[in-house]
Parts: C-alpha cells; structure tokens; sequence
C-alpha cells in the first residue's frame, strides 16, 4: 500500500514537472511570437512592380521550407530627431542554400540613380529619407534589376546591441586606426558593439574612401550572420529579439524566422563579397558616385547566376 502510494506521489510530481516545462515553453514560444510580431513591418504594397520573376514580383511568397534561393536588403539607418535619416549603410544579400552560399555586396552610399517614385536623380540613400523602406527597396530593385524578397532595418544602436548580444565579433584589420576614441590594431582584432561601430564608420583616413568602409561593414555583418545563426533555442531567440525589438523592423514573418533557422542554418559555409565599381565625380559641387550601366549589368548577372 506503501509502495503504491509512492508510486502515484511520484507519478504527480513528475507530471506536475511536465506540465511546469511544457507551460515555460508555450509561454516563451508565445512571447518570441509576439516580439517577433511587434519588429514585423510589411512593405507597403505597390501598384506597379517593374522587377518581377516567376513568382510574379514584389510580395510574392519565397518556399523558405524547401530553402528556395532569396535576396535581402539591410539597410543600417542613421535616425535623427525630428527626421527619418538616411540609410547610412545599404548592404544587398543573396542567400543560396542549395550552394550553401550567400553573395554580398555593398551599394555606396553616394551611389546616384534615379529615385523611384520621385522621377529625379539623386544619391542612392536619401531614399529613405524620401520614401521610408519602400522606397529604398524600390529603388534598389530597379538600381540592380533583381526583386528584393524580404528588408531587414537597424538602426545603429540595435547594430551595436546585436553584435553585443553575439559576444562581439573578430574581424581581420588591414591597417591600424584609430576613430571616435577607439585604437584598431593591424590584423585580427575583437569588436564589441561601440567599437564595431567606430570600425564600420570611419573613412576619410581610409586609403580606400568609401569603398574601405564598405569592405570593413561587409567584414562585420559576415561575422554576425555567422553568430546568429547559431541561435538554436527559443530561449536564445526571445533573448535576442526581446533584446532588439525597439531598434528592428522587417518584413520576416514569424514563421518564415523559425523556417530560416532550421532550413538556412548551413548556408554561411562561403560568403563571397562583391565591390560595385564606379567612380566619383562632382555634379552642381555634390559629390556622388557614378556607376555605369555595364557594371550595373555585371552585377545583375552576379546576383542572377548565384540564384540559380
């Protein structure tokens, strides 16, 4: 009789532990789905889609469960009071899972070209300052004639509190600087956030200009695509969003995040990164950087060919 009560005391306690790890896990499954809901910003939809594929354009669904190929635009914003800002960095990704590769490329900054929806000339980034998201997906999609099939927007301290949240990164340094207080060593050096940023935004004592700062942007974001990725838990996902919700927006649904994780996790095994040729010159005493057509077709076919 002892015994059988035993027996079911035991039962009841394992069962009440079962319920207790069960209910943690539906409450912090429910708390990553609302995080993820509240950095969860569509695109507006548009009317008129120039760039289309055999999905039919902007807004079509991409197969992330049978890890169907996507391109990607960060676009790293600096906000001002009272202001949209621009986006001071617009970095273009093309994920291949087939090829366990993505393709990376910077879009300068100063980059001129026609602004959807304005019909005027102008640096490449003030059209988030014009237009917000859409716009600049836009006109980037025209700029590269491929479709952008999903945003991801940071403003520059969540980029700092992401790359804080991996444990920093370690990137290879080509030449010692020193920028906004922090000293940057020649070779292999550790970045937590506020030095990331000094690294990523320096550029005037780069022999290089713009297109240095461009190469040490691509250097970090690879690093931190890299520690991402190894998110495996919902735990370390509600951390991680919980942590950046305030300063992200996307249009990466909730489901399409938890398909990513599972289906693209391998895909960061080659990251190749891509340099848009151009030159600079001086319109109406504006800087701007001038790309010519072949390299924009160059570029296109890059991006189409490692697509598949």
């Amino acid at each position: 009789m002892k015994l059988k009560r035993g027996i079911q005391i035991s039962l009841a306690i394992l069962f009440l532990m079962i319920a207790i790890v069960l209910g943690y896990a539906v409450y912090l499954y429910l708390n990553v789905k609302s995080t993820a809901n509240d950095i969860y910003e569509p695109r507006e939809p548009v009317k008129e889609v120039s760039i289309v594929d055999n999905r039919g354009g902007v807004g079509f669904p991409i197969d992330l469960e049978n890890e169907e190929p996507f391109n990607a635009l960060i676009l790293g914003v600096d906000t001002r009071a009272n202001d949209r800002g621009r986006s001071d960095t617009m970095i273009v990704l093309s994920v291949n899972p087939a090829q366990k590769s993505v393709l990376m490329l910077n879009i300068p900054r100063d980059t001129r070209t026609s602004i959807v929806g304005r019909g005027t000339e102008d640096k490449i980034n003030h059209a988030y300052a014009f237009g917000g998201v859409n716009m600049s997906v836009q006109t980037v999609e025209q700029f590269l004639g491929v479709p952008m099939h999903y945003y991801l927007k940071v403003d520059m301290e969540g980029f700092a509190r992401v790359i804080d949240l991996v444990g920093g990164v370690d990137v290879e340094n080509p030449f010692a600087f020193e920028y906004e207080g922090h000293q940057f060593d020649k070779g292999t050096i550790h970045l937590d956030g506020a030095s990331a940023l000094g690294f990523s935004r320096m550029r005037y004592d780069d022999p290089k200009g713009d297109l240095g700062r461009n190469d040490r942007q691509r250097e970090i974001i690879k690093q931190v695509l890299k520690s991402t990725v190894q998110v495996s838990t919902v735990f370390q996902l509600e951390s991680l969003l919980g942590e950046v919700s305030e300063h992200v927006k996307t249009d990466v649904s909730f489901d399409e995040m938890k398909s990513m994780l599972a289906k693209y996790r391998n895909v960061l095994e080659r990251v190749e990164s891509v340099e848009i040729k151009g030159t600079g010159k001086k319109i109406d005493g504006v800087y701007y950087y001038m790309v010519e057509q072949s390299e924009k077709d160059r570029i296109h076919q890059l991006i189409k060919e490692h697509s598949g």
